[in-house]
């Protein structure tokens, strides 16, 4: 599995028992227990489960399960098919490496309601906001990108341009502008153009998405789309003027000197 299992106390798991066997234990402690047949049927479709995780699709064994299909292909494992022809007791060694009280549990975003979705969404901003201060670029990018995904989520459930849908892309649009901005001082380019260009889509004359666009093209070396999207950021906010003008300037110093250098190296290259 790459990772310790999560396991998420009265949710229904299918093997009941081990539920109840970690609540015998203590941190770091690592015991064996012998579990009778009777209360592990599910143990082959569990362990099925487990060690597929994370796998892509194509490298999972027989998806289905129906009666037919189990009884003539089993479950793709010969030791679990096995195990499901001829039940037997079976023994267990588990180490407890954590336990979190449930309020302290941090949820991934399949376990939440829909109120705990979108009231997670400012949780995750702030928390990306306080990376961000503190100049961990990457960590608030990751951050936003999950309060993205949540967001997105969410307006799976919507119809396009309906009215929860519009209320959830309004959310989702500062999340995207904030990620490219963390995108941008990691000198992740393409990211950022990509992202504020979804931005532009839902509000063309967003400044920040405009500008922001601006400086990663200027990073890609796109000249021409360097130079519409900072004019057109100006002419909005007038207040940019100066630094647009500064990083054009130096902009089309860059370029000038990158074409000579290019035009030079041709020019060795006809010499020879």
């Amino acid at each position: 599995m790459g990772k310790p299992m999560e396991l998420v106390l009265g949710k229904q798991f299918k093997l009941e028992v081990w539920e109840v066997i970690v609540q015998k234990m203590a941190i770091n402690e690592v015991a064996v227990f012998t579990v009778d047949k009777s209360l592990v049927n599910p143990y082959p479709f569990v362990s099925k489960t487990l060690r597929e995780a994370g796998k892509p699709s194509g490298e999972k064994r027989n998806h289905h399960c129906c009666g037919v299909i189990l009884q003539n292909e089993g479950i793709g494992y010969d030791d679990l098919n096995d195990l499901i022809k001829n039940p037997q007791n079976l023994e267990f060694t588990i180490e407890l490496l954590q336990a979190v009280l449930p309020h302290e549990y941090e949820k991934e975003s399949w376990q939440m309601t829909e109120d705990e979705k979108l009231e997670n969404i400012p949780v995750l901003r702030e928390k990306g906001n306080t990376q961000f201060r503190e100049k961990d670029y990457e960590a608030a990018a990751n951050t936003y990108a999950q309060a993205i995904g949540i967001v997105e989520q969410l307006m799976l459930a919507e119809k396009p341009n309906d009215s929860e849908w519009l209320n959830l892309n309004s959310m989702k649009l500062p999340l995207l502008l904030n990620y490219a901005q963390c995108k941008l001082l990691n000198k992740e380019y393409y990211a950022v153009i990509e992202h504020c260009t979804t931005v532009l889509k839902s509000d063309p004359d967003n400044v920040k998405a405009l500008y922001r666009r601006g400086k990663a093209h200027i990073g890609a070396w796109n000249e021409n789309e360097a130079i519409a999207d900072l004019t057109r950021a100006a002419e909005l906010d007038k207040s940019l003027q100066s630094a647009v003008n500064k990083e054009l300037q130096s902009f089309d110093l860059a370029v000038k000197e990158r074409n000579k250098v290019q035009s030079k190296k041709l020019a060795n290259m006809f010499a020879n």
